[in-house]
């Protein structure tokens, strides 16, 4: 079934030991799709991970690190981990965040401390889950060896796209794309009218709509989409997304041909390591 919501899928904690995030984790071939939560207050230690995280908040606001560059970021503003950049991300003291979180399948979503080793093989979420409890860092034995954290020469990883998710329309079709190694992300603003055609997709796709009411199409289903749902379209597949009121707001998330590559050529023993599953939900 190409269509989907959060609400459908069970929540967990990601890295238990580092961070209190807990989402329900969508799995493509290439990437996770994922809607993290975080109360007031609480969030992630310095970490990081070998796969490139995209993130996009929903609600409630980010006190955000990714190097050495520290921000509050709000709805409407987009951040770019890439692969082994060390990063923290909390939710500030005046309200729960919510934030769209995007990472590719050449590593599971669990993170490492930002002074551990890459690990031999790594720990997939119920294996985490089972060891940890949230906030039980001193518990955690670190992988022995030297860091593999990115600090210094990450350059810009914030992008301001609109100021808030309510703001007034715009006068015409719009689209900000940021396009990463592994992941690229895709903000759409469509008025009613607008001709979308039928396309096939050469890439990976999760859409997310943010508001308005559209016509999706993925392969042979189609479906009326409002804020909250989601499509998954598998490489190859047909897809159509027309907006049926005046306007409508949806991100774009899909994979990148070095991505594709990478785990399309992974070993056995590559896959078994990164504790990767090939196959989408």
């Amino acid at each position: 079934m190409p269509f989907f919501r959060f609400e459908d899928f069970q929540s967990n904690y990601l890295t238990p030991h580092l961070s209190t995030g807990k989402a329900p984790v969508i799995e493509g071939k290439y990437m996770y799709f994922c809607l993290l939560h975080k109360n007031a207050g609480t969030g992630s230690e310095l970490h990081y991970h070998p796969n490139e995280l995209l993130i996009f908040p929903i609600r409630g606001k980010i006190n955000a690190i990714v190097g050495k560059d520290r921000r509050i970021v709000s709805p409407g503003t987009f951040v770019h981990a890439p692969a082994y950049a060390r990063h923290s991300m909390r939710a500030t003291e005046d309200g729960n965040l919510q934030y769209l979180y995007i990472k590719d399948k050449t590593w599971t979503v669990v993170g490492l401390a930002e002074d551990e080793a890459v690990p031999d093989k790594a720990m997939t979420v119920d294996e985490v889950n089972r060891k940890y409890n949230v906030g039980d860092r001193d518990k955690h034995k670190k992988t022995e060896g030297e860091s593999q954290a990115v600090i210094e020469g990450l350059h810009t990883c914030f992008y301001p796209i609109i100021d808030t998710l309510d703001a007034p329309r715009a006068s015409a079709r719009r689209v900000n794309w940021i396009e990463g190694e592994r992941l690229a992300f895709g903000f759409f603003e469509v008025p009613a009218g607008c001709d979308e055609p039928q396309m096939k997709a050469e890439r990976e796709m999760f859409f997310y709509i943010l508001g308005g009411r559209l016509q999706a199409q993925a392969g042979d289903e189609s479906k009326i989409l409002g804020a909250g749902d989601i499509v998954y379209v598998p490489r190859g597949e047909t897809y159509r997304l027309q907006a049926k009121s005046p306007f409508a707001r949806y991100t774009l998330v899909c994979s990148t041909p070095y991505l594709e590559n990478r785990i399309d050529s992974m070993s056995a023993e590559e896959a078994e390591q990164a504790r990767v599953n090939m196959k989408a939900n």
